[in-house]
């Protein structure tokens, strides 16, 4: 009985080793760049090398966000499954991205309000040497909305105005924007959704939105005559991260005139990567993204898509910051090849 107990005992055992010997290694492997997955006799193990060797992380921003949207529209017109899959994740907001580029594992892009580069050189002095930008993407246009007794901005001093939750495109560009305009409020940072029903009760003075017009809220949101946009002229205070823009009655047409234009400043949004080693396998992924990304660009601005897609310059630039050199390398291809064909 003994002897029969300790056979089959050793059975078992060789035969958990050989489980553990062919499947955990496997495992571990696949989620590691240049392992021994791919030399595993297991055809699944294989295709999740392979599904690992060309998956791109795009850190987004909130779900309510246009920063996320993009980021999905980017998943969704790049895709060639195993030859490459963007994975777009929901984060605390545009902002946060720039944390995630440079520390989370598996995140390889980013989509980031271009101010808020002023943080980073001073947190990380040497900031322009580890990001590089792919594309200047579109703007996020700043919307300073008001009660009907608020006539201007100066009329906003001392009180209470909303710059939507931190880790927010408005909860970080607003106050730096507020700053440079010299206006002292009283600052909350609670959900938007919530600082408008509080504004109508006359709690909250004003909200700021810093995002991709037209905003739902005031498109779709019924709002008492007086409820409008305050306008924010572009001076020189803004020259170094932002750009000029309007509102239109296109954009609102429950809020603003047929004629009528509110000059606003808008903040670029940027699509950011990882300076990686050129010889890496991270470089790679991007790279491929960039041939993709740009090669497609001609579905991004058709149907089924954010109209933004259609003013996109793939060749705009970005103050402070080098372009990739896998994006500069494509759009080298493409200036010859014209040239060529000329």
């Amino acid at each position: 009985m003994n002897t029969l107990f300790r056979t089959n005992f050793w059975k078992l055992v060789s035969a958990l080793a050989v489980v553990i010997s062919i499947v955990l290694p496997g495992d571990v492997d696949a989620q590691t760049q240049g392992g021994r997955a791919a030399r595993s006799a297991s055809p699944s193990v294989v295709q999740k090398a392979a599904m690992n060797a060309w998956t791109v992380g795009l850190a987004g921003g909130q779900l309510e966000g246009a920063p996320i949207r993009f980021a999905a529209e980017i998943a969704r017109a790049v895709d060639d499954g195993q030859n490459l899959l963007v994975l777009p994740i929901v984060t605390r907001g545009p902002v946060e991205n720039m944390n995630a580029l440079l520390n989370l594992r598996g995140v390889d892009m980013a989509i980031v309000n271009s101010d808020a580069l002023e943080e980073y050189k001073i947190q990380a002095p040497d900031i322009q040497k580890r990001i590089v930008y792919l594309l200047n993407l579109f703007p996020s246009e700043l919307h300073i909305f008001v009660r009907p007794e608020i006539q201007s901005l100066k009329d906003l001093a001392g009180k209470k105005v909303n710059f939507n939750t931190l880790g927010t495109a408005a909860a970080y560009s607003g106050p730096l924007i507020f700053s440079r305009l010299g206006l002292d409020v009283e600052k909350t940072f609670i959900p938007h959704q919530v600082a408008l029903e509080q504004m109508r009760k006359g709690e909250i003075a004003a909200v700021v939105f810093i995002t991709s017009k037209p905003v739902d809220a005031f498109v779709r949101g019924r709002w008492d005559p007086g409820f409008k946009f305050l306008p924010v002229a572009y001076e020189s205070k803004f020259e170094d991260y932002y750009l000029p823009t309007v509102l239109e009655a296109s954009d609102y047409p429950n809020l603003i005139k047929q004629g009528e234009r509110i000059p606003t400043i808008a903040v670029p949004t940027v699509l950011l990567s990882f300076n990686w080693p050129a010889n890496s396998n991270r470089y790679q992924r991007v790279a491929r993204l960039v041939d993709y990304l740009f090669s497609r660009i001609d579905r991004l601005q058709g149907p089924g898509f954010d109209p933004k897609w259609k003013s996109i310059n793939l060749a705009a630039t970005v103050p402070g910051l080098v372009r990739s050199s896998s994006a500069q390398a494509w759009l080298d291809r493409q200036a010859r090849a014209k040239q060529v064909s000329q």
